[in-house]
């Protein structure tokens, strides 16, 4: 399956407030304004091209135009000859924030896309203040260093094959990761696959799975308080999307350890 990269005209009709020019008009004097098609263009120079894009919709008409957005990049060698997994960058920033460079994989056989935990591979930060394009160089160039080692935890991951009650015990504890402790949902319909290449026991296809049933919704539940039964959206905040995605590797590296030692202790 190939991805074409966005080009400026798409990224602009898609989010318009990439290419905002101008801060919110109550941030102090000393903000350092840079506009994130600037940032792009930087991350561009660079081998990587901008693939998705998403921007948060805002209460406030005030607030249209620098509000939270995110950008997915891939990498022109994962353009030119996809492969199973991609490595790709995430660059998110609002007018309240840093930019930031977070690592991510696209699994192609069901189109999502995951971003990896802070404790396993660094985010990198791009400052408001000082020299943007040593920082975007910076982040892009240690990004790009860690694809191999990236690459190779997928493989650990799906080398470890999890019992049923160990896929029960990962689901229910990804439950907090998207519902609060009031909604009450059945940690099976986490574990639901949608297509065929999915009926594996390997870690890596239960991350995916759990991830999936997440963030799309139509998972069912009762809120414990008012005894009503609902059914969850799909997630559509930018920020809650990574808390959960980060989340969820946090959890498969633990998973991963703990099966690792124990094999290790009995051998």
């Amino acid at each position: 399956m190939s991805i074409n990269p966005l080009t400026n005209k798409e990224l602009k009709e898609q989010a318009p407030t990439l290419f905002t020019e101008q801060p919110h008009s109550n941030v102090s004097d000393k903000y350092h304004f840079i506009p994130t098609i600037d940032v792009i263009e930087e991350i561009k120079l660079n081998n990587w091209y901008p693939v998705t894009v998403s921007q948060a919709k805002v209460r406030d008409e005030e607030k249209e135009g620098t509000q939270q957005h995110m950008v997915r990049f891939r990498h022109f060698d994962d353009l030119l000859n996809p492969q199973e997994n991609a490595v790709e960058l995430f660059n998110s920033h609002d007018r309240s924030k840093s930019f930031s460079i977070s690592a991510g994989v696209y699994r192609f056989v069901c189109a999502n896309g995951l971003v990896v935990a802070d404790s396993i591979f660094e985010t990198y930060k791009i400052r408001h203040l000082g020299e943007k394009a040593n920082d975007v160089v910076t982040a892009v160039n240690n990004i790009s260093a860690i694809k191999p080692k990236l690459i190779s935890n997928i493989t650990q991951l799906e080398s470890i094959i999890l019992s049923p009650e160990e896929k029960e015990s990962f689901a229910k504890s990804s439950i907090p990761l998207r519902f609060d402790s009031h909604l009450k949902v059945d940690h099976n319909n986490l574990l639901i696959s949608h297509r065929v290449e999915d009926n594996k026991d390997d870690l890596y296809t239960i991350l995916n799975i759990i991830q999936e049933n997440l963030l799309r919704g139509n998972v069912s539940g009762i809120n414990k308080d008012t005894k009503r039964k609902f059914t969850s959206k799909r997630i559509s905040s930018i920020s809650k999307d990574v808390e959960i995605n980060k989340g969820l590797w946090e959890l498969a590296q633990r998973i991963a350890f703990i099966k690792e030692h124990h094999i290790a202790l009995a051998a």
